[in-house]
């Protein structure tokens, strides 16, 4: 018999569904936790876990450390994203 070894959070995202989150010029928030910016910008959250690790996000886009957890700068993503004016 063969195993899966699944990672713990791919297996509360598969119980869970996908999270919606609302668009990004409605956040009013000055942070976003790692999986709403990672789904602004396109990435799995671990990628950006890794960019805070290694200190190698795009410029602006430095995170906060909340409590031991990551906080995106809202501003941050829409610069990266070329929305600066929203």
């Amino acid at each position: 018999m063969q195993t899966l070894d699944i990672h713990k959070g791919a297996v509360r995202r598969l119980i869970q569904g996908p999270q919606k989150f609302p668009p990004l010029e409605q956040v009013n928030r000055p942070t976003v936790p790692t999986e709403q910016a990672a789904h602004y910008l396109l990435r799995r959250s671990q990628t950006l876990r890794s960019w805070a690790c290694a200190e190698t996000f795009p410029k602006g886009l430095r995170p906060v450390r909340i409590n031991g957890r990551l906080g995106w700068p809202v501003a941050g993503i829409c610069a990266v994203l070329g929305m600066e004016g929203t």
